[in-house]
């Protein structure tokens, strides 16, 4: 009972976000547009399921994703289990001793990258404008593997204490190379993704990962160093979706190179 209530809770909050754009558009189309508004029993329908969808999938992650996440950050930075891998070691613990909490985190940024809904809608309209040229799978997952090697590599921020704006410099660096050097279809696109994927389902997670993990390793500061993560799942996914239209392009020219050698007729691959 109490979860039925919870769900209709959700559903209403998300009408509630919903109704101010509901409302823009119709009023938008009456008075400044001044024509009958077409398939207006499907656009209802249409708005009507997603804020039952929006408020299923809010209750999906705050019964399910939120407190696993939660255990699992608490679990990997809790005091006892650091003293422990210390005395395992016997030592002091150094950064390279922190590897499952790399693992973890690269992990859990490629599986909620790939589970968030705003990367999923952008891939499908990148998909269909492109008429096929960005698969869907091959854009979700070269965000995905940006985003857990960006988050890997915030924790180990965290966890060595190096400044934040050093790793952002050499970031951002790296994108204006590449993005000399990427093709022109992929730049936009890029560039949206590394804001695509700081949503729902992400932020709460690695933010909780970044914070745990400050406050479980000795001389950190949960405010000086538990935030930055959501900086490197953004950041991380541009350069990954950058070189993933650049492989795309060696990939097409060498098979280009390849139909040369053997005279054979070329065949145009524009695929992503």
């Amino acid at each position: 009972m109490g979860l039925i209530i919870d769900s209709l809770a959700f559903v209403v909050d998300s009408a509630t976000d919903v109704a101010p754009i509901v409302i823009f558009l119709f009023a938008f189309h009456i008075f400044v547009i001044r024509g009958p508004m077409p398939n207006v029993k499907q656009i209802l329908v249409g708005f009507l399921f997603v804020t039952v969808g929006l408020g299923l999938f809010l209750v999906g992650l705050e019964k399910t994703l939120f407190p696993l996440g939660r255990l699992m950050a608490q679990q990997l930075t809790d005091p006892e289990f650091l003293e422990s891998v210390r005395i395992t070691i016997g030592g002091a613990l150094a950064w390279q001793d922190f590897y499952w909490v790399y693992l973890f985190a690269a992990a859990i940024g490629f599986s909620t990258t790939m589970a968030e809904p705003a990367l999923m809608a952008v891939a499908m309209k990148a998909n269909s404008v492109s008429a096929g040229a960005v698969g869907v799978w091959g854009l979700r997952v070269a965000v995905a593997l940006g985003v857990g090697f960006g988050v890997g590599l915030g924790c180990y921020r965290i966890i060595t204490g190096l400044p934040l704006h050093h790793f952002m410099a050499v970031g951002y660096l790296v994108v204006i190379v590449q993005t000399a050097a990427a093709p022109k279809m992929i730049i936009p696109l890029a560039y949206d993704s590394g804001g695509v994927t700081t949503s729902t389902v992400t932020v709460p997670l690695i933010t909780a990962l970044g914070l745990g993990l400050a406050e479980a390793v000795p001389g950190r500061s949960a405010l000086l160093d538990g935030f930055g993560l959501v900086a490197f799942a953004s950041l991380f996914p541009i350069i990954s979706v950058l070189a993933y239209g650049q492989l795309a392009v060696l990939r097409q020219r060498a098979a280009k190179s390849a139909a040369q050698n053997k005279d054979l007729p070329e065949e145009e691959d524009h695929a992503f």
